[in-house]
């Protein structure tokens, strides 16, 4: 069945957070609140001019210092921070800290896609199988298993695991069905697939270049169009969504959308593609963060 045509260019805003504010940008910059605690990080597309002065940027705890193109570099702390301290989202507590890759733990534009989920599966009136690849931290786990799915995260680092898992009990959320695992995305589907695995929802958040465990590499453009057909291999005959956000890479939500549509043009559903941004506090400007494309029932 032909699914409709992809919508204009959505654009999506997490606008409930409130232990999350981006203060302000320009200059290549961008100044935020994670917690009580500020940071300064590179931002290559805030091409405009700062909103506020300089004595406010200054205020910030930490700036990141790049050493290349990519995500490498360390932090140059003004004021003294813990090592990791602990944020919510809802009901949802995690711990955040620094990291050598400029991140802080979560990705806080995504929450409009953990909104989303939530709701899916609480409308499901059933239980239902979320499968999250690359799922860092956790936080998108832990909303699906707060909302009652059973869920089962995967992510190549080790560390990453161990992290979302101390967010689990962060949270309070010990009891709720999620499997933690430590594997290559793609491997580990291959494996569902030939399994027999079923899921009602896929949400992917893959990097622009990565290395699994046992040194698998992942370069988004040669490997997300395998993955989406072995996704596709292991949705249920009912699935509820199939939700993919990229960085850091020169695509356009249009093509990443058709690709979408492409793999699930034999069920019936819609695909929407655009940005997720974020509002900044100073002159209300939006600065774009990802493009995504999103398939839902």
């Amino acid at each position: 069945m032909t699914m409709e045509k992809l919508p204009i260019f959505p654009i999506l805003e997490s606008s409930r957070w409130s232990d999350y504010e981006l203060l302000d940008s320009g200059d290549g910059l961008k100044f935020e609140r994670f917690g009580p605690y500020t940071f300064i990080r590179p931002e290559v597309q805030a091409m405009w001019r700062r909103g506020w002065p300089e004595s406010n940027w200054s205020s910030a705890h930490a700036i990141f210092q790049p050493t290349n193109e990519e995500s490498g570099g360390h932090w140059r702390l003004n004021k003294k921070i813990p090592e990791r301290w602990e944020m919510k989202y809802n009901s949802i507590r995690f711990w955040a800290m620094t990291t050598p890759g400029r991140h802080l733990g979560v990705f806080p534009e995504v929450a409009t896609h953990w909104d989303f989920i939530a709701e899916s599966v609480r409308k499901a009136d059933r239980r239902v199988k979320i499968l999250n690849l690359f799922g860092y931290t956790g936080l998108a786990s832990l909303v699906a298993a707060e909302a009652g799915a059973q869920v089962t995260h995967v992510d190549a680092s080790k560390k990453s695991v161990t992290w979302a898992r101390e967010n689990q009990s962060l949270s309070g959320l010990n009891e709720k069905p999620i499997r933690w695992i430590v594997d290559d995305a793609l491997k580990f589907v291959q494996r569902e697939s030939r399994r027999g695995a079923q899921y009602d929802g896929i949400l992917l958040d893959p990097p622009k270049f990565g290395r699994g465990p046992k040194g698998e590499i992942w370069e988004v453009y040669k490997s997300l169009p395998h993955l989406f057909e072995l996704c596709r291999e292991v949705l249920s005959d009912t699935p509820l969504f199939l939700i993919v956000t990229v960085y850091a890479v020169k695509a356009s939500a249009i093509h990443l959308g058709q690709a979408l549509q492409d793999v699930m043009s034999k069920s019936t559903g819609s695909v929407e593609s655009g940005e997720l941004v974020t509002r900044e506090k100073s002159a209300g400007r939006l600065l774009s963060q990802a493009v995504f494309a999103r398939w839902s029932s």
